[in-house]
C-alpha cells in the first residue's frame, strides 16, 4: 500500500497526506477530525461562487454562471480508498456544482410589467454622498425576491465601510447632521420602501429618521444603519419581483418588475417634485458614529 497520497486540482498539487498521519488502531481505522480539517482546508482552493443571471446595463440578459465547491462525499470516497489499500496514491480533487438561485429563464419574463416606481432627487454636487448612494442602489439592483421571501437592506448592502468603498458623508446622528461612513444610503432605502409600497409589497420592518428628511414627503422615509435599524419586505405574491436601480444625475431611481401573470394590489403613495433649489449638504469635523433614534412609521 502506498504511504503517500497526493492531491491535485487542475494539474497541480495542493496537499500531500501521509498515511501514518491519518491512521487509528481502531475503526474506521481512519482519523476523522484529521479527515474533516483536511477537507475543510480544500474548499477555498476548488470554491468558485454561482453567480445569477442579470440584466445588463444594454437590456440583455447576462447568462447565470454556475459555481463549484468540494465533493466530499466523494474526496472521502478516494480517501478511504487511499487507506485502505485499494485506491490510487494520487486524486483529483472533485468538485460539485454549484446552481445560482436566478437563471435566465427565472429573469427573462421578469421585465414584462412595472408595478412600482419612485424617484428622489439629491445634490449631485456632494460628491462623498452621491458616491455612497450609487454604491448602495448598485447593490440592490437586479434583486429577485421569490414568492414567499423576505428581503432585508443590511443584508443585501452589507456593512458600509472605507473596504468596501464607502465615504464620510452626512448622518443625522440623534437629530443632529454630523459625519459618517456611508451617509447617503437611507435616501436608497427611502427610495425603495416607496416603491415597494406602491408595489403592494408586504412591508416587514420600517423605522422613520427623528427629523424631517428633505428628499421624501413627511413620514415616508426608511433609516437604515448596519447593527442598527433595517428596512425590509416580504413578497406576498405567487410571482417573484425584479428590483432595477438607477443612481446619477441627482436622482435615485428603482423600479419593481415582475411577469405579466403577476396579480398584484398596489398602493397610493405620494411622490415628490425635484425642488428647484437642492438643498446644501452640511459637513461637520466629527468621529460620531452613524446612527439615529428612531421612531416608529406613523
Amino acid at each position: 500500500m502506498p504511504d503517500h497520497l497526493s492531491i491535485n486540482f487542475k494539474e497541480q498539487t495542493v496537499a500531500n497526506v501521509e498515511r501514518q498521519e491519518y491512521e487509528q488502531p481502531v475503526w474506521p481505522l481512519v482519523d476523522q477530525a484529521k479527515l474533516d480539517s483536511l477537507m475543510k482546508s480544500l474548499v477555498p482552493v476548488v470554491y468558485k461562487q454561482p453567480e445569477n443571471a442579470r440584466f445588463g446595463n444594454s437590456g440583455a440578459i447576462i447568462p447565470e454562471v454556475i459555481g463549484y465547491t468540494l465533493d466530499e462525499e466523494r474526496f472521502a470516497e478516494l480517501f478511504y480508498g487511499f487507506m485502505y489499500g485499494e485506491g490510487s496514491p494520487a486524486v483529483e480533487v472533485p468538485r460539485r456544482a454549484l446552481y445560482p438561485r436566478v437563471d435566465s429563464e427565472i429573469l427573462a419574463p421578469l421585465r414584462e410589467k412595472a408595478i412600482g416606481y419612485y424617484v428622489t432627487y439629491y445634490n449631485s454636487r456632494n460628491q462623498s454622498r452621491s458616491h455612497n448612494i450609487h454604491l448602495a442602489a448598485k447593490a440592490i439592483d437586479n434583486t429577485v425576491v421569490f414568492p414567499g421571501e423576505t428581503f432585508s437592506f443590511n443584508e443585501t448592502v452589507g456593512i458600509r465601510t472605507r473596504e468596501k468603498g464607502y465615504m464620510q458623508a452626512p448622518v443625522i446622528v440623534r437629530g443632529e447632521l454630523s459625519e459618517g461612513i456611508g451617509g447617503g444610503i437611507c435616501q436608497v432605502s427611502s427610495t425603495l420602501f416607496n416603491a415597494i409600497d406602491r408595489a403592494g409589497l408586504q412591508i416587514v420592518h420600517r423605522y422613520s429618521h427623528s427629523r424631517h428628511v428633505p428628499y421624501v414627503p413627511s413620514g415616508r422615509d426608511a433609516t437604515v444603519s448596519w447593527g442598527g435599524p433595517d428596512f425590509a419586505f416580504r413578497n406576498p405574491y405567487n410571482q417573484p419581483v425584479l428590483l432595477r436601480t438607477f443612481s446619477g444625475q441627482g436622482r435615485v431611481q428603482i423600479t419593481v418588475y415582475s411577469s405579466e401573470m403577476i396579480e398584484f394590489y398596489p398602493r397610493e403613495v405620494p411622490g415628490v417634485s425635484k425642488p428647484k433649489r437642492m438643498p446644501d449638504e452640511i459637513r461637520l469635523e466629527t468621529n460620531a458614529e452613524s446612527g439615529d433614534q428612531l421612531q416608529p412609521p406613523s
